[in-house]
């Protein structure tokens, strides 16, 4: 049987990179490995783990037989992911580096790096899909699915792919759930079989988050205020606090004098708001609170994966991971656009990404700029 094309694949040291790989070897392609290291800053500490992933994703190389190389992309990364993830930490926002460093890493520096290895394909293993379209003549369009594991699925972290780039991609676990990965992984020997999925990415690993912040971002304390203008805490820096936030505030209940108790007072505290200009971040009691609850958004920093938006109407769309799909109506605007929700939705939070969707396909989507709370629209209706 004649050898397939050439596919790079990123392998990880996880193992659905570790099954897509052995897939595509099984189906006759000219498979190569590339380990990807992103980060150097403290590479050699306990909360990051990519020598030791180099050492899983090497031994996998060598259970299916391909060759691995190691590349570094961390002069890259810092550039292109990390220091937009620090501006937007520092204009109060909470990014999402992940988005971030598909669009520019793995499928940008890494893509041209296969390419210079002859390859005419890359792989990695997110839990996606891609479908070929021909419109007529000799175009083609490609789409972007969701996983058909939709616990799994990833198509949020790569709504900013693009044409070129997603005609270039394979995700060969996108079709399988990931019971079965699991049980591929163990039935071929491969050492990872039952490594543990990571958690975010390898620059914060499992460490404290806001001690790693406060190594690149200058601590401003302020007033935590409750929605009475009451001043009941002091917070370390607007950077650190993400809306929707229950942990760590520092901050118990507030019991009304004469109050009875085990009343609501003391319901756990979220953050709500972020007032930049005044440093104060604004609390509130309660999940269902309503300054907790949007009923639409504005979006800016906007990709479409077909080139261009979609026609307004109505979609689907999620405003953070592992979040439901929910109901909406989208419009564009000079800046991106707008979308109206069916139903409020809880948290929504500038710097995050707003995903749109038609059914299963993924259709692009932007950076949240702003949000209406539900109860300011109900009192302007």
């Amino acid at each position: 049987m004649p050898t397939k094309p050439r596919v790079v694949v990123g392998l990880s040291g996880g193992v659905d990179s570790a099954v897509s790989a052995w897939l595509l070897k099984k189906q006759g392609y000219d498979v190569v490995g590339i380990f990807m290291k992103n980060w150097e800053d403290d590479d050699d500490s306990e909360y990051c783990s990519s020598n030791e992933d180099f050492v899983d994703a090497a031994a996998v190389a060598d259970v299916i037989g391909i060759e691995i190389e190691h590349v570094n992309f961390a002069a890259e990364y810092k550039d292109r992911v990390f220091a937009e993830f620090l501006r937007e930490y520092q204009a109060g926002r909470t990014p999402n580096p992940d988005v971030l460093c598909n669009a520019e890493i793995k499928f940008k520096a890494f893509l041209d790096h296969a390419m210079r290895l002859g390859a005419e394909k890359i792989a990695t293993g997110h839990y996606a899909r891609v479908r070929e379209r021909s419109p007529g003549g000799n175009v083609r369009r490609f789409e972007l699915l969701k996983g058909l594991d939709e616990s799994k699925d990833q198509s949020y972290f790569l709504h900013r792919l693009n044409q070129e780039q997603l005609a270039k991609t394979l995700f060969p676990v996108g079709e399988l759930r990931k019971t079965m990965v699991r049980q591929i992984a163990e039935q071929v020997g491969l050492p990872n079989a039952k490594k543990k999925d990571s958690t975010g990415i390898c620059f914060i690993g499992e460490r404290p988050f806001r001690d790693f912040l406060n190594r690149y971002i200058s601590k401003e304390p302020g007033p935590i205020k409750d929605e009475r203008g009451r001043t009941i805490g002091k917070h370390q820096g607007l950077s650190f606090y993400t809306l929707g936030q229950r942990q760590g505030l520092g901050i118990g209940g507030v019991k009304e004098k004469g109050a009875a108790r085990g009343g609501g007072e003391h319901a756990p505290w979220f953050v709500a708001r972020k007032d930049v200009a005044k440093n104060t971040l604004w609390v509130v009691q309660g999940h269902d609170h309503p300054w907790l609850q949007s009923s639409a958004l504005a979006a800016d920093d906007v990709s479409w994966i077909a080139g261009e938006p979609p026609a307004p109407g109505r979609y689907a769309a999620k405003t953070r991971y592992r979040q439901s799909d929910a109901p909406c109506r989208f419009a564009r605007t000079d800046a991106g656009f707008r979308l109206e929700f069916q139903d409020a939705q809880w948290a929504v939070t500038p710097g995050q990404s707003a995903v749109l969707y038609d059914g299963e396909v993924c259709l692009g989507g932007g950076v949240i700029a702003s949000s209406v709370p539900a109860s300011q629209e109900a009192a302007a209706a």
